[in-house]
């Protein structure tokens, strides 16, 4: 496959996974920042390699060899992601764009190699699961620091928003991966919530709140 269809392959993967249901060349367009013209020319060459299933204006889904390929794509994506954070000391906000690149790389053997190295991890450094070898992923439960109550405790396990400005925010309020949250109250008018972040209470809004994942007991 080209670089192109890689990554076309990866952005129906990811529509796929939030909408559960066949994907519209418009959303694909939007995604990819280009013109549906375009998006609809490659769909019909990721059909030819029956790597999709397309059907002019019902939308695009992948076939089974289509899904494996985009998981493997994942999977050296957030693997990479994994050891510029643990290895190379990258943060979180910084690795996106670098293992945008590195998840081109074809060899099987190196990303297996670097998967054995990092302790064959299940989560990235933004807490999205990685695929193993066979494509298999292993989610864990989860939900939105928003949707607790007062007095509940969870653990940090993940990001819904992975940019930049946002990874950052959180390095600013003390919030990573594991770190233990707690709710100490909601205001009504706007539901931005009073937090404890380990020792730390702080205040956030709900648009923040509705972008972290929480793992409760």
């Amino acid at each position: 496959m080209t670089l192109s269809e890689e990554n076309y392959l990866k952005g129906i993967y990811h529509l796929t996974v939030v909408s559960n249901a066949d994907v519209s060349t418009n959303a694909i367009a939007e995604m990819m920042e280009t013109k549906a013209s375009s998006v609809t020319d490659m769909l019909k060459k990721l059909a030819e390699k029956d790597l999709v299933n397309y059907v002019k204006y019902q939308g695009v889904s992948l076939t089974d060899a289509g899904k494996l390929a985009a998981k493997m794509i994942v999977r050296k994506h957030r693997l990479w992601e994994v050891f510029l954070v643990e290895k190379l000391d990258f943060s979180w906000d910084e690795v996106h764009d670098i293992a945008e690149q590195l998840e081109h790389i074809k060899s099987e053997k190196l990303i297996n190699k670097l998967d054995d190295f990092l302790g064959n991890p299940t989560e990235d450094p933004h807490g999205d699961p990685i695929p193993n070898a066979k494509g298999e992923i292993f989610k864990i439960d989860k939900q939105l620091l928003s949707e607790l109550a007062i007095n509940q405790k969870g653990i940090c396990v993940g990001v819904k928003d992975t940019s930049s400005d946002f990874l950052k925010y959180l390095d600013k309020q003390g919030i990573s991966l594991g770190s233990a949250i707690s709710i100490v109250s909601k205001e009504s008018f706007d539901l931005s919530l009073k937090i404890w972040v380990g020792a730390t209470e702080i205040t956030i809004s709900n648009k923040i709140a509705s972008n972290l994942f929480v793992k409760t007991s």
